[in-house]
């Protein structure tokens, strides 16, 4: 028997009980692009297509032994973190990956859900900004997490966009993936990603669809999964957002709930 050996990949995030997002979300996406999935559980929400209905954070104690657990046995490439919900949680997670330098962290500042529920405690982001965020290789937040981050209004035009960039790479991470997605007046999306070597922009036609559920965590999992695979970060991301790009293209194949539905995250695989 030939033992195919394949670049393992760790989650830390919050549970969808829908599917569409966070660890379930993350966990398929490692899948669809080649990549051996373990996990660490920080929430456990009630949620589906329509709404957020209840979140219960896991336990401190607990979350710190997923984590440690994973490290002590794993040969983990790469992390990917999501939603962290509260400051202790954040505290923990900081502390816990504090002498894994080696390994690149990607940052999904998870803030608020596509239903509008709030999904971190609001005295939690000084946490985020000055624990953790100076940890990671690279952060990816939307305009509204990064008008957060930069406690000003959020960008209304691609100029806007490059004027928050500059704010968030002050922030300490290696690099910043500003998602432009919310730029709901222009037929275009625009993404800029900022590294110590320049700025580069990603743009492509907006899709007409609602089926967008998990768009972030799918997007921080697939830029994860490349970096554990040795690509290069920019190689990394750019990847990422065309594999993004056709599962945004092909989730109105899917018939997944009432709402926002999930992308479609095996869309080269479900022929």
């Amino acid at each position: 028997m030939t033992i195919q050996t394949f670049p393992i990949a760790l989650t830390i995030a919050g549970s969808d009980s829908g599917g569409g997002a966070g660890i379930q979300a993350d966990l398929k996406t490692f899948s669809a692009l080649g990549v051996y999935g373990s996990s660490v559980i920080t929430a456990i929400t009630a949620q589906n297509t329509c709404e957020v209905r209840s979140i219960h954070s896991v336990p401190i104690d607990i979350i710190e032994d997923q984590i440690r657990c994973v490290l002590e046995d794993l040969s983990i490439a790469a992390i990917k973190i999501g939603m962290m919900g509260n400051e202790a949680t954040i505290t923990a997670i900081a502390q816990c990956l504090s002498n894994t330098t080696h390994i690149p962290i990607v940052l999904d500042p998870v803030m608020v859900s596509k239903t509008g529920k709030m999904l971190l405690a609001s005295d939690a982001t000084q946490a985020l900004m000055h624990q953790l965020i100076p940890q990671t290789t690279l952060i990816t937040p939307n305009l509204p997490e990064a008008a957060v981050l930069c406690q000003k209004s959020e960008a209304q035009s691609l100029d806007d966009m490059y004027t928050t960039l500059d704010q968030l790479m002050g922030l300490g991470s290696q690099a910043v993936l500003l998602k432009g997605g919310h730029l709901a007046s222009s037929d275009r999306c625009f993404d800029l990603l900022g590294t110590p070597s320049g700025i580069h922009r990603f743009e492509s036609t907006r899709i007409k669809t609602q089926n967008t559920h998990g768009t972030g965590c799918s997007m921080a999992s697939a830029i994860t999964a490349n970096l554990a695979k040795g690509f290069p970060l920019e190689q990394a991301v750019e990847s990422a957002k065309n594999w993004l790009t056709q599962a945004i293209e092909q989730a109105n194949r899917l018939n997944v709930g009432r709402g926002f539905g999930p992308v479609h995250h095996f869309h080269n695989l479900w022929l």
